[in-house]
């Protein structure tokens, strides 16, 4: 779907893009969840959509500079990341797939372990039995698999429909538009739907896969095609955090609750390139990139914060942090040994090897040459 047909799809909009607040009578059902967010609320979102623009920033320069091997920008997606990041539950388990920088910080990743990652020191660096973010799925499609089935698990467990907030739990996972044509994602979907699983599948529509338009992966809109597997679901305008954070909760809530799995196609753009590897300029135009810009997530949630009264002190606190942690993240970078070699040979086999042990051998008086100044 392109930014034009998107005026003839119903979509859930509580924020315009000039920062006004308003909650369509349709859509009342999903208003009740934006009263009770308090303005400090909504300035924690801010905040959290500030830091991961200015993360997401940084990374792609110390990728420029050699320092990762790849970086994959999330630029424009930071409302659909936020809100719906904070809408997860204590107990709910989260299964991303890539480029869910946004969502790593509403539940307090490291976000030193993401470039460690994609500079090859680690394959993740956290634990998702601890943080219920799981890792990240570089496969595409893979972590909708991973979700349903942790989501049946939840169900056969008991941990639905309890009515004791303390057991009751549901899973989201993130994908983007491109893999919904993947076999894995339409396999999720219908095993979700024939379980009757609690999970909420949020799609990420930022136009493009890679290069590939919206139009070349579906004819209809995404959300709509969970349907034809039973599993209903909703358009939220994406750059608008509050519509993620209100219709997110709501169904999850929904969910956590028995009501089985449901789909979120939030309707946003990818501002930057697919990875660092890739070059926008080369299969999308200079109108389309500035009819996005006039719908920026930030700077349409800046303007609706200043017509509450807040000041220009907690623009520039916001700013201040983005920078702190930059400086903090890049030293850290610079800093970083790398990673001894035999780490690459470990937990190949879950027993002692001969052949791997061979090749670490070989490997370490390979190195070792260079060091003792002789032709490799």
């Amino acid at each position: 779907m392109t930014s034009v047909d998107a005026a003839k799809v119903p979509m859930v909009q509580f924020l315009s893009p000039e920062g006004e607040l308003s909650v369509p009578a349709e859509y009342a059902e999903y208003g009740q969840f934006i009263k009770e967010l308090s303005i400090e609320d909504i300035k924690k979102f801010y905040r959290d959509m500030a830091i991961m623009r200015r993360f997401d920033n940084e990374a792609t320069a110390l990728q420029r500079q050699g320092q990762l091997g790849l970086w994959i920008p999330a630029v424009g997606q930071e409302a659909a990341q936020i809100g719906s990041g904070y809408a997860v539950g204590h107990n709910d388990h989260i299964f991303p797939s890539y480029r869910e920088h946004g969502v790593a910080i509403t539940h307090g990743i490291d976000l030193l372990s993401i470039l460690k990652m994609l500079r090859g020191v680690n394959h993740g660096g956290w634990n998702p039995d601890e943080t219920r973010f799981h890792l990240y799925a570089i496969v595409l499609g893979s972590q909708v698999l991973h979700a349903t089935g942790y989501a049946m698990g939840v169900a056969f467990d008991g941990k639905v429909a309890t009515g004791n907030p303390d057991e009751d739990l549901a899973v989201i996972t993130y994908v983007g538009d491109g893999a919904t044509a993947e076999g894995d994602v339409s396999e999720g979907l219908l095993f979700a739907a024939v379980n009757h699983s609690p999970i909420v599948f949020f799609v990420q529509n930022n136009q493009w896969a890679i290069s590939s338009p919206v139009a070349s992966q579906t004819t209809v809109p995404i959300y709509q095609r969970g349907s034809g597997f039973g599993v209903p679901g909703i358009r939220i305008d994406g750059n608008d955090v509050l519509a993620s954070y209100a219709v997110t909760k709501k169904h999850m809530d929904d969910a956590r609750s028995g009501k089985g799995p449901f789909m979120i196609e939030a309707f946003t753009y990818r501002m930057g390139a697919h990875t660092t590897s890739d070059d926008p300029t080369k299969y999308r135009s200079n109108e389309e990139v500035e009819y996005w810009k006039a719908r920026d997530p930030l700077d349409r949630l800046q303007k609706f914060l200043r017509r509450q009264g807040v000041d220009e002190s907690f623009f520039a606190e916001c700013e201040a942090a983005g920078n702190a942690m930059s400086e903090e993240i890049r030293a850290a970078i610079f800093a970083m040994p790398n990673p001894p070699i035999e780490n690459m040979f470990k937990h190949v086999y879950s027993e002692p090897h001969p052949l791997i042990e061979e090749q670490l051998s070989w490997l370490q008086a390979y190195e070792a040459s260079f060091d003792e100044g002789g032709a490799a």
